[in-house]
């Protein structure tokens, strides 16, 4: 993973020429996963504990998406290695909502650990996925929705990216409600 340093110009990962040695598609993932922890990493820095538990203006807080984004990263990869999702994978997404259910207790570090440690093992699990098919059909859900072991793969990215996204406007609003107070 990079980090953001004074000194030394932020180059994005997909820029940096890290992880030559994985073709393309799997290789853009991995560069998904370097840049949201750069990303979750800079803007979440200051944030309090209790902040990150927070809804400002209603919006869920930077905990739900920190844990959304460690768990449902192992899910979509059980899909595209064609596998169908545990009984564990499961409780943990009903773990994952927003409500009362959630001890205030995490730590934004405990949760920026969490999701480290799941693309740790998000790549392992990518880089043996990256000479696979990847028009290869695999099918997501009961329904078995019709995807690819490539789109798969690149919704990982997508995914993990969107919601990165929105861990960075949330953590802009706390920190602009806290400066206006």
């Amino acid at each position: 993973m990079s980090t953001h340093t004074a000194s030394v110009p932020y180059v994005e990962p997909w820029l940096s020429g890290s992880h030559s040695d994985v073709p393309a598609v799997a290789r853009a993932v991995l560069h998904a996963f370097d840049l949201a922890m750069d990303d979750l990493t800079k803007w979440t820095e200051g944030l309090t504990d209790v902040e990150i538990h927070t809804l400002p203006l209603e919006l869920p807080p930077v905990a739900f998406h920190l844990r959304h984004i460690a768990r449902s990263v192992d899910r979509l990869l059980t899909y595209a290695e064609g596998g169908q999702l545990s009984t564990e994978q499961l409780t943990k997404l009903k773990s994952e909502e927003v409500g009362p259910q959630h001890d205030e207790r995490e730590t934004l570090s405990a949760l920026l650990d969490e999701v480290k440690d799941s693309f740790a093992s998000a790549s392992e699990r990518v880089r043996a996925l990256a000479g696979a098919d990847m028009n290869a059909f695999r099918g997501v859900g009961r329904k078995q929705l019709p995807t690819s072991v490539g789109g798969a793969l690149v919704h990982v990215a997508d995914h993990t990216m969107r919601h990165v996204g929105q861990v960075v406007t949330t953590a802009k609003v706390l920190k602009g409600l806290r400066a206006s107070s």
